[in-house]
């Protein structure tokens, strides 16, 4: 039986380190759902930082509609499932976006979704050197209400098969998701 599990959460908490973690032990690929924001970015010859993400973000869906991500992913998504037993998608953000994988693979879509406190991921944010750091919890706090309200983030984290709690090492973290898989 082919399964799809999407990585959820919120920036910061981990989603990327899961997802390497689950491509790896499983074997399987996985569908960027942020491709088409970078790949728009680079089109415009724009540098990649937060606010050009929200802007290509946007510019997307209202360009393409709410379902913009959703669309693009789910042909790359049902594409590898031909040659694969599952796919992993990272960063399924909205709503919309769940409820599109949901109707079209049913209980073989499942969502994982990785949390830390907002102290926590704001920290590992402010760190990051070379991804997109955070400046400042001003910041911080507009992505993340941004998120939440206009793209409607919390509704796939909400409605998630299975929650991680990712406030430790990466380590603590790897070992969570073994226990899961």
């Amino acid at each position: 039986m082919k399964k799809v599990y999407a990585v959820v959460g919120m920036a910061g908490s981990g989603k990327s380190e899961a997802v390497t973690y689950l491509v790896n032990k499983l074997g399987w690929p996985k569908v960027y759902m942020a491709a088409p924001t970078f790949d728009w970015l680079k089109k415009k010859g724009l540098p990649i930082n937060y606010q050009n993400e929200k802007i290509a973000r946007e510019t997307i869906r209202e360009q393409f509609g709410a379902n913009a991500y959703a669309k693009l992913a789910l042909k790359k998504t049902v594409k590898l499932l031909k040659k694969n037993k599952g796919v992993i998608v990272e960063s399924l953000y909205s709503w919309t976006e769940y409820k599109i994988f949901k109707r079209k693979f049913g209980d073989n879509f499942q969502v994982i979704a990785v949390h830390a406190t907002p102290a926590i991921r704001f920290q590992r944010l402010k760190s990051r050197r070379n991804e997109r750091p955070m400046k400042n919890y001003a910041e911080f706090q507009v992505r993340d209400y941004s998120e939440i309200e206009k793209v409607e983030k919390g509704g796939p984290i909400v409605m998630a098969d299975y929650f991680i709690l990712n406030e430790g090492n990466l380590r603590a973290l790897h070992k969570k998701l073994a226990a899961l898989i």
